[in-house]
């Protein structure tokens, strides 16, 4: 595939979550899916993605783990200390990339990424060059349309306010794509704003920019709970990334 525009693309995977809804005594980037860890598996997928050309990995700072794992020295790899936060970890990356690439973030517990996904962001992208475009874009995530009947709550509780109509509901994913420049601001802006910024995408609303929504695979997941390990392992399997 040809990449004009977007080319040279750093992706950012913040890991320096420790996953306390996993109940295990490693932070759930490090489990072992067949022979890799989850981690592994995310990083492999990206590093052998012809338009990326780096990946930085935001790492714990009291981290163990990452030097024992093969691909830690792998040529397209770089890392730094993330933050307490998710989106501190993202803004460090942002700190060390030129303002003008673009810019992938994906979650380090996301490993069933296929590059046909990535490719569906690249070319959303390279089509928002068009000059017949009534409207632009500044960016682009992968997201799944909600298929079950969503409910809302009563601030924390359990009990049923409503039913939302799910027409309009989207699942955000990731990877998700924007230029260094524009997100780095968005982000800061957001933070002075008291912005509570839960993706890339959410301090790019704030800043007023179109973001794109790119349907994604079912099977891009995130592990979250133990059971996600199982499911993630069958999808892996299906892609022939495991035996």
């Amino acid at each position: 595939m040809k990449h004009s525009s977007v080319n040279k693309i750093t992706a950012i995977v913040p890991a320096a979550g420790i996953g306390s809804r996993m109940s295990s005594s490693i932070p759930k980037q490090y489990l072992p899916i067949g022979s890799k860890t989850v981690l592994e598996h995310t990083l492999s997928i990206l590093v052998s993605h012809p338009a990326v050309s780096h990946v930085v990995v935001a790492l714990n700072k009291n981290d163990t783990h990452f030097d024992h794992l093969a691909i830690a020295s792998h040529h397209k790899i770089a890392r730094i200390y993330g933050g307490s936060e998710r989106v501190d970890s993202v803004l460090n990356g942002l700190e060390i990339i030129q303002d003008e690439q673009w810019v992938m973030v994906h979650d380090a517990a996301r490993p069933c990424l296929e590059h046909k996904d990535i490719d569906k962001l690249i070319d959303i992208i390279e089509n928002n060059n068009d000059p017949d475009m009534l409207f632009k874009y500044a960016g682009a995530i992968l997201a799944k349309p909600a298929i079950d009947t969503m409910k809302q709550t009563l601030s924390s509780s359990t009990l049923i306010h409503t039913t939302i109509n799910r027409e309009t509901l989207w699942h955000a994913l990731t990877p998700q794509l924007f230029q260094a420049k524009l997100l780095k601001k968005a982000i800061k802006t957001a933070q002075l704003a008291g912005k509570t910024i839960t993706d890339e995408a959410s301090a790019m609303e704030h800043a007023g920019h179109r973001v794109k929504l790119i349907a994604g695979a079912s099977s891009n997941i995130k592990i979250t709970l133990q059971e996600d390990l199982a499911l993630a392992e069958f999808f892996l399997q299906q892609q022939g990334r495991i035996s």
